[in-house]
């Protein structure tokens, strides 16, 4: 089903559990969204190709195509409309693990309220309207341009998701301040702690990866949090070369 002119986008919805899928339409309906429902991952990627929505909802496990196929072969086209995943709690890991470029993950059961919140954040991310400073950071040898949203490590370009991009520069805007869990889901995903910190780690984990040998710029500070810091000192159990990884 899909609403006319809707006021704040067209949304789509990939979901082939019925009431799921349902609730999910009536609540973003209700927030004044489109939304555009199908059950069927092969034909939800078709929609999104024809119908051009400015957030895909999609359930990972799909007759036809899994949601994480679709996400891939969504950024393999260059396509970065935002996708958010309905997982189930064990799908969590494997889902933000696969560094697939989604934007976030809703776990199941769904509360409508808390995928309203992700879906906003998610706009307010593409449109680049997070009122963040736009002057380009440098941390080590990491920089961000908040204007063109790149990261470069040592002059070489690093591709980062949204919310990769985002949860680093929340850490270079605040370089050597401790930032806790909690800050950085809200000031990142823009919901609260009961949404798990886990989702955290996992980014941070995403990023240091990318980073390579700069790594060291995200320090882990026990208890408390994490801060980007200058000092390339290794982390603990991990041994990095110092050079830019391939891109």
């Amino acid at each position: 089903m899909t609403v006319d002119a809707p006021p704040r986008g067209l949304v789509l919805v990939v979901a082939d559990e019925p009431a799921a899928a349902d609730l999910v339409r009536l609540h973003l309906t209700r927030d004044g969204f489109g939304v555009h429902l199908e059950r069927d991952g092969a034909v939800g990627l078709a929609a999104v190709r024809r119908l051009r929505p400015v957030v895909c909802v999609l359930d990972v496990a799909l007759p036809g195509l899994a949601g994480t196929e679709i996400c891939r072969r969504l950024r393999e086209a260059g396509d970065r409309t935002p996708v958010i995943f309905l997982t189930t709690r064990d799908e969590v890991d494997r889902v933000v693990g696969l560094g697939l470029g989604a934007e976030d993950h809703v776990v199941k059961p769904v509360s409508p309220r808390e995928l309203i919140a992700r879906v906003r954040v998610a706009l307010r991310r593409a449109a680049g309207a997070s009122g963040a400073d736009d002057r380009a950071r440098t941390v080590g040898p990491v920089t961000i341009d908040p204007t063109r949203r790149t990261v470069t490590v040592a002059g070489v370009p690093v591709p980062f998701t949204a919310t990769e991009f985002d949860l680093l520069a929340h850490l270079m805007a605040r370089p050597g301040r401790v930032c806790t869990r909690a800050e950085l889901l809200a000031g990142v995903w823009g919901y609260a702690v009961h949404a798990g910190t886990r989702t955290v780690d996992v980014h941070v984990a995403q990023i240091r990866a990318k980073l390579g040998g700069a790594a060291g710029v995200i320090r882990t500070h026990r208890g408390a949090g994490y801060a980007a810091d200058a000092d390339l000192r290794p982390l603990p159990g991990r041994h990095h070369r110092h050079r830019p990884p391939s891109s």
